[in-house]
């Protein structure tokens, strides 16, 4: 029987795979236009929801999830890419960057749609508090932005695809049920994350504030006055 070590907990996982399938209808609904766009306010919202628990969690979730275990190093990810030194539990170097790279661009799509538009019908929710100067600039970097988005998940798509197929390392199952052969580079002799009830009220806790935080925000575009 494989040896295993839980590396990633119940709540990174449901951030990881909800993340995904709320950018990927945000997407769909945004390339189909018309009354689709709805859908696509709604995801932005659970979007910038759960962008906002994962940059909390980065520091209050358990030793993988924090941010401090994975530190970005352009370095340490060429090292990693030259002779794979730097394989760890977790992220690697270049999964970091990768990680950095897709929170960043994320964040900024969903902060710049709050305040875009669509000249007919469509207004973020707090276009009323910018100029519409300010909300056809924010537009344009929105529309811009989406490609880089979407250049960054195929890229991801690509390097779990390149591990399956040149390492013979699945970097799906891992995500899906949390551990990883205890036998693996970087995992054998690590210790296994926390992942116990107390650990999942806590995420709980982080994500119904999120969610809070975001509602407040969005009421700023109904209580505000405009420009």
């Amino acid at each position: 029987m494989t040896t295993t070590v839980r590396i990633w907990d119940l709540p990174t996982r449901l951030f990881h795979w909800t993340l995904f399938v709320c950018v990927v209808g945000s997407i769909a609904s945004a390339s189909i236009g018309g009354n689709a766009i709805g859908w696509h306010f709604r995801f932005g919202y659970a979007i910038l929801t759960l962008t906002l628990f994962r940059l909390l969690w980065g520091f209050a979730g358990p030793t993988y999830a924090r941010f401090r275990s994975f530190p970005p190093s352009p370095a340490a990810a060429l090292r990693y890419l030259r002779d794979g030194s730097g394989e760890r539990a977790g992220h690697n170097p270049v999964g970091a960057l990768s990680v950095y790279a897709m929170l960043a661009a994320i964040t900024f799509q969903v902060a710049t749609g709050l305040f875009a538009n669509d000249s007919i019908m469509w207004d973020g929710p707090l276009r009323p508090l910018v100029s519409d100067g300010t909300s056809d600039f924010l537009t344009r970097l929105h529309r811009i932005n989406r490609v880089i988005v979407i250049l960054l998940i195929l890229l991801h798509v690509g390097a779990v695809v390149f591990y399956r197929v040149a390492r013979g390392r699945n970097l799906v199952a891992p995500m899906v049920s949390g551990d990883a052969a205890a036998t693996l580079p970087g995992v054998a002799g690590a210790a296994p994350a926390r992942d116990d009830a107390a650990m999942r009220l806590r995420a709980l806790a982080i994500l119904a504030a999120s969610a809070a935080a975001v509602w407040a925000v969005l009421r700023l575009g109904t209580s505000g006055g405009g420009i």
